[in-house]
């Protein structure tokens, strides 16, 4: 399986992402440069951490508006597994792919430490090698990552079981607390906490290398089926 880890200017945790992938996983993976807005040939798209054009206007606001979100939304319609991480989930947010919107953090301070998560959600492609309701431990690392959406987008949220990680301590203040949805089609996945930080026990936990196995082994079972 081979994946691309998007790189904007003020990217950072890109190589976080492609050593998780590549080391970790065991799997193929590229750093695609923002401007190289092909991307034929990848069975997966990652959207890394950090501050996309140093978050100016809002955080992701402008990375949203790049040719490369223009094919990743394409590439999200035809099904390929699309994760943002961090300031990836921002971008997801503005370009639309995701409902909601983030705030600052309800202590207006940048927050970055362990943070235990609870699998709301292990029917997806992003999940299933996870136990439903299994506790977990993922970094976090974000200044505004309170996530919000409103009664109605809540509701709908929750009616198609698209909330995937919820926090068991709700460090920012998110609605219902939130810290992973997923799209209606199943193939689009934000996330604040950083899984790619956590996928070998030397890191403190390897708890996130069953989202990236499962993205895995939803593919191979599917090329599998095809074959």
């Amino acid at each position: 399986m081979k994946f691309a880890v998007i790189v904007f200017p003020g990217s950072n945790c890109d190589r976080d992402m492609y050593h998780a992938v590549t080391s970790s996983l065991g799997e193929e993976a590229d750093l695609v440069w923002y401007e190289e807005a092909n991307l034929s040939g990848y069975d997966a798209i990652l959207l890394p951490g950090g501050f996309s054009y140093g978050d100016y206007l809002r955080s992701g606001a402008i990375a949203s508006t790049s040719h490369v979100v223009t094919e990743i939304k394409q590439k999200a319609d035809m099904g390929i597994p699309v994760l943002g991480v961090c300031n990836g989930f921002q971008i997801l947010l503005e370009a639309g792919l995701l409902p909601g919107a983030m705030l600052r953090n309800k202590q207006l301070k940048f927050m970055c430490h362990q943070e235990k998560l609870v699998v709301e959600n292990n029917q997806t492609r992003f999940s299933s090698a996870y136990t439903t309701k299994e506790a977990i431990s993922l970094p976090i690392a974000h200044g505004e990552g309170n996530y919000y959406c409103d009664e109605g987008e809540l509701a709908e949220l929750e009616a198609n079981n698209q909330i995937v990680f919820r926090y068991a301590n709700n460090p920012n203040g998110s609605v219902a607390d939130i810290a992973g949805i997923i799209n209606q089609q199943g193939n689009v996945l934000g996330m604040m906490p950083h899984p790619e930080r956590a996928t070998e026990a030397v890191l403190g936990s390897s708890d996130g290398l069953k989202l990236f196995k499962s993205v895995v082994n939803h593919w191979r079972e599917a090329y599998v089926a095809g074959v």
